[in-house]
């Protein structure tokens, strides 16, 4: 079994044999966790938050919640109403699968660095959305990648109405402007 550091190194390189072992290994949702945390901090800190210590722990929250919601939505729609023959899977391999596929976030730390902000946050946005779609394509056993990237867009869309909605109700609850959704 692989350390969560080569777990990590793999989901980068978008291996899928990497996925297939997160998925296949029930004790790997923590370490999918830690990934998910890890990224999202280090996102925070590549985006200049400026938010300080409680932004990062909420930023997390966040995350981990979007995590959760994005794994149930991709299930649904990847396990439910996009199924092959062959797809077997639970909530469970979709955690531990995404999560791996928040990887590339770590890298968005250095988004801080003058003048490449704004080219390392997208090249690490597309890195995690190709992450997303190998992760869904191993998770759900598709044999081929044009599903998982059509789950992976609805999951995303959905996603981001959710996320949206939540944003205007904690905006109307506390007084704030809404926060803008935050990609798992």
């Amino acid at each position: 079994m692989a350390t969560l550091a080569e777990r990590m190194v793999g989901a980068a390189r978008l291996d899928a044999g990497t996925y297939e072992e997160v998925e296949a290994d029930t004790g790997a949702t923590g370490q999918a966790a830690l990934v998910v945390i890890i990224s999202s901090i280090c996102l925070a800190i590549g985006a200049r938050l400026g938010a300080g210590p409680l932004g990062l722990v909420m930023m997390s929250v966040f995350r981990l919640i979007g995590w959760y919601v994005w794994a149930l939505v991709t299930y649904l729609i990847g396990a439910r109403l996009m199924p092959t023959a062959q797809t077997r899977a639970d909530v469970g391999q979709l955690l531990r699968t995404l999560g791996f596929a928040s990887t590339p976030g770590v890298l968005a730390i250095f988004a801080v660095i003058p003048g490449l902000g704004s080219a390392i946050n997208v090249v690490v946005g597309i890195w995690m959305l190709v992450a997303m779609v190998i992760a869904v394509r191993q998770a759900l056993d598709y044999d081929n990648t044009a599903r998982a990237v059509g789950v992976v867009v609805i999951g995303f869309v959905i996603y981001l109405a959710v996320a949206a909605l939540a944003g205007i109700v904690i905006a109307g609850l506390g007084g704030a402007p809404a926060p803008a959704p935050v990609t798992p």
